[in-house]
């Protein structure tokens, strides 16, 4: 893949599903990419893409103007910031780092004093769009921190999204990414009860998905997973884990600041029901099949 190497260099850590595809959009755009992940096949992958491998965070980032993670929870982000070579000791040239994982705001604002005192930046820019958006370049970037650093990030960002907006200072993208799940969790439990209550009144599924979309209880999670919900397919995009995670940290902030959140609490416990019967793996529209065991209804 030729690449316009005028443009920015990034040390990309994380290559799971998400961060893949938006390794893959920097380097459409032109960015050289040193990539690392412990996953050896994904990193090989990349680079047939032509990323260059790294053996290290501090190799993907030592040469970079800028360090992008997008890890699972807020443990492997310490990790690769305060650990054995990370970040904090050995950080990118350019002395800005981007988070783009979901995380506790707590954490972020802990790192990004940390690495001030190292004298290097640091944003917080959790994404929303699934893989969709993420292969698309079209995911939505909610970032915290100085204005400076956002803008500094911002050219990045446009390589990755199209919706990008410094929503305040350090911590404040997390908050906007939590606010934001907790809409897309909920939004799929009504979803998933109006499909039940439906099938148990034995009218179409897929009818009642479009009458729906045609009016006010249209949404991307009733457009994109509706069909799958449908179907009984629980193939994984974003999976179950990963929302239970996010509403962790949700129920975290909101106890913090003394903020009742019962519709909260009552589709959480719908997601530990799902990862207690095997679905943790799966799509989060697999949320369905707890309805599928409460009504009754065999998948086979």
């Amino acid at each position: 893949m030729e690449r316009n190497t005028s443009k920015g260099s990034v040390g990309f850590i994380g290559i799971g599903t998400m961060g893949r595809e938006m390794a893959l959009n920097l380097l459409k755009a032109g960015h050289v990419v040193r990539a690392y992940d412990l996953n050896a096949e994904a990193l090989a992958a990349l680079a047939g893409h032509g990323a260059l491998p790294a053996a290290s965070p501090a190799e993907a980032a030592r040469e970079s103007d800028i360090a992008i993670t997008m890890l699972p929870d807020t443990p492997q982000v310490e990790d690769v910031i305060y650990g054995a070579g990370g970040l904090l000791e050995t950080p990118p040239a350019g002395r800005l780092v981007i988070d783009m994982s979901t995380i506790s705001p707590v954490a972020v604002r802990r790192i990004q004093a940390d690495l001030a005192a190292r004298q290097v930046g640091f944003v917080d820019a959790p994404v929303s769009g699934g893989p969709i958006g993420a292969r698309n370049a079209t995911l939505s970037i909610m970032a915290g921190g100085e204005a400076a650093d956002f803008a500094r990030a911002e050219p990045y960002f446009r390589a990755m999204g199209t919706t990008i907006t410094h929503v305040g200072g350090p911590g404040a993208g997390q908050t906007v990414k939590l606010c934001n799940q907790l809409v897309c969790a909920l939004n799929l439990q009504a979803i998933s009860e109006a499909l039940a209550l439906g099938r148990a009144a034995g009218v179409d599924l897929a009818q009642l998905r479009q009458v729906l979309l045609g009016g006010s209880a249209a949404s991307w999670m009733l457009d994109k997973l509706g069909p799958a919900m449908i179907a009984g397919d629980a193939s994984a995009g974003f999976r179950i884990d990963l929302m239970f995670k996010d509403l962790r940290l949700v129920q975290e902030q909101a106890q913090a600041l003394s903020v009742p959140l019962p519709g909260t609490a009552l589709v959480t416990t719908q997601y530990i029901d799902a990862r207690a019967h095997g679905e943790g793996g799966n799509g989060n529209q697999a949320l369905f099949r707890v309805y599928d065991r409460m009504s009754n209804q065999s998948r086979g």
